[in-house]
């Protein structure tokens, strides 16, 4: 619990500006949406505890022209990469 609230702190609440009471709560719960469904973890090799390890690209065309779209989440200030279909 300490790590994910030291990871929270400082990718989330050191970098947004909290304007009324709602907002920390929303903002909270999209860093969570974020951290458990997309964000990889490093002790997972590389997969987010609510998504599989991502499979390995094979494709030639697909490795040398990437097509990564950017999703941005609380403004911004989190963002998120996925491979095209």
């Amino acid at each position: 619990m300490e790590r994910w609230v030291q990871t929270c702190r400082h990718e989330l609440l050191d970098r947004t500006l909290i304007w009324n009471e709602r907002h920390p709560r929303h903002a909270l719960r999209q860093f969570e949406l974020h951290h458990n469904a997309h964000r990889p973890h490093q002790a997972m090799n590389q997969a987010a505890p609510l998504r599989a390890v991502p499979k390995p690209t094979t494709d030639l065309r697909r490795i040398s022209h990437p097509d990564i779209p950017r999703r941005d989440r609380l403004t911004g200030v989190v963002h998120e990469y996925h491979h095209a279909p």
